[in-house]
């Protein structure tokens, strides 16, 4: 007999461990997490490359069911993070549902039984409910450039990090000026004997502000709850507010700007390199970064700003100039590969369709980022449109758990009718399409390439919790289990 559980969750970072608890508390505690990796944390135990933190305030990277006053910094750094989500695995005793080193094969369904039947690198299983809590930032991106195949030092990408790679003394190119970038090259650039930056467009960078928080501060925080929870409400309405500023044509754009060129300004006084750094397209089009360190590691002596990479020689690094650069390690920052999720190409829906072609099909939608029609009792984490360019994806990953238990503890198959999903599609594009994101003079990781953003949510996390408040069944096709033609074994 194959194993069969109520919900397979795939997926320990944030979002699996969240939906645990949350289908714990409503009664549904026969699960199975699966997670490829060797420890729990997600994107927070897979990149941890130096400098690694949030670039949003750590009181948003906590889960609301479990808040944490004992964060050391403003913007936690990834050790940090993974640590805490350790101590939740095991404060709500989830050890035991959790498969560690276990990857997903295929799960396809079963219409006769009304299960998904699911084979791993462990064994196979069989379960009422599978939920894909991955994440959209898991496969990192592996630019195609030519002569990549023949170099002859190492080549690493941030999310997979090679601590064995001694960096000291090193000739290192960073390719890439994104958000992992500007964490990375501050922490190395003093180490290495010469640094290149390998920058196809330069970021908007703000002051980061990040301090210790004191020790009295975090005492009176886990003595009062009451005031942990009311800084982290303010933390994400502060994360609002920008939202609301910097997305939206108006004078708080340029408010904005006018803080971001100070900020370039004040910490890069060489006009050259000050010219050559300056974003040339309107702030938020691309991911806003902050950082108070990123400017002054490109002023070091060892630190020289070049044009984008063009192709790879078997010592070096040939720049978008012509101009060729002995280097001894090549580092990939350019990010992940947010529209091939690695999940999509192993779930099997009902008509035997895969979820990526799907995907293809239809331009990677999903109902309130969540659900797919033709994958019933289905339900996606951090899905199409669900991501964000301002605050925490931890926020929406609690809307999307919202909505999703009810469904899950009622027993029922729910697969979302595929007019609603369509509709749903339609108002996010409308709603897009005046936001800087798509208006904004520059093409994005958000964006496939029919320049549709298929990655963020239009408006405040706050907007999106309140239609994920209630369930709405009268979007789905409704079975019954009674109505299974044979027993799933």
């Amino acid at each position: 007999m194959t194993e069969h559980v109520r919900a397979c969750i795939v997926g320990a970072g944030f979002s699996g461990i969240g939906a645990a608890i949350s289908l714990r508390r409503a009664g549904v505690v026969d699960l199975a997490i699966l997670e490829r990796g060797s420890q729990v944390g997600g994107a927070w135990r897979a990149n941890t490359y130096p400098g690694c933190a949030c670039d949003v305030q750590s009181r948003l990277y906590e889960l609301a069911v479990a808040p944490w006053p004992g964060w050391t910094r403003k913007f936690a750094g990834q050790a940090e993070i993974r640590d805490y989500l350790e101590q939740v695995v095991e404060i709500f005793g989830l050890g035991s549902d959790i498969r560690l080193d276990t990857e997903v094969l295929r799960a396809h369904w079963d219409d006769g039984a009304l299960v998904w039947r699911i084979s791993t690198t462990r064994g196979d299983l069989t379960a009422d409910v599978l939920i894909s809590a991955c994440g959209g930032l898991t496969e990192p991106e592996y630019p195609r450039v030519p002569g990549a195949e023949d170099f002859q030092g190492p080549i690493m990408h941030t999310a997979r990090w090679d601590h064995g790679v001694d960096l000291a003394g090193k000739r290192v190119a960073v390719v890439g000026t994104g958000a992992s970038a500007i964490q990375v090259i501050p922490a190395i650039a003093p180490e290495v004997d010469e640094l290149l930056v390998m920058q196809r467009t330069p970021p908007w960078v703000l002051p980061r502000r990040d301090r210790a928080v004191p020790e009295w501060y975090r005492s009176a925080l886990a003595a009062v709850p009451p005031l942990q929870q009311a800084m982290r409400g303010a933390s994400s309405w502060a994360r609002e507010v920008q939202l609301l500023s910097f997305t939206r044509q108006g004078p708080f754009r340029a408010l904005g700007e006018r803080m971001a060129r100070r900020h370039l300004e004040k910490q890069v006084p060489d006009p050259a390199l000050r010219a050559k750094v300056t974003p040339h397209y309107d702030m938020g089009c691309k991911r806003i970064l902050v950082s108070d360190d990123y400017y002054p590691a490109l002023m070091r002596a060892n630190v020289t700003v070049t044009p984008a990479l063009a192709r790879i020689t078997p010592r070096g690094v040939v720049d978008a100039d012509g101009v060729e650069h002995d280097v001894d390690v090549i580092i990939w920052a350019t990010g992940f590969n947010v529209l091939h999720p690695p999940l999509a190409s192993h779930v099997v829906g009902r008509e035997g369709e895969t979820l990526e072609t799907a995907f293809h099909r239809n331009g990677m939608t999903a109902y309130r980022g969540t659900t797919v029609a033709g994958f019933p009792n289905f339900y996606m984490l951090q899905g199409p449109n669900t991501g964000l360019g301002h605050s925490s994806v931890v926020l929406m990953s609690e809307a999307q758990i919202d909505y999703l238990t009810p469904a899950i503890a009622s027993g029922l198959v729910h697969e979302v009718d595929p007019d609603r999903q369509a509709g749903y599609s339609r108002d996010i594009d409308e709603r897009l399409a005046s936001t800087v994101w798509q208006q904004g003079g520059c093409q994005s990781w958000y964006q496939n390439e029919h320049g549709r953003n298929v990655s963020l949510w239009p408006g405040t996390t706050h907007g999106f919790a309140r239609i994920m408040r209630r369930f709405d069944p009268e979007a789905y096709r409704i079975r019954h289990k009674k109505e299974r033609t044979h027993v799933a074994t």
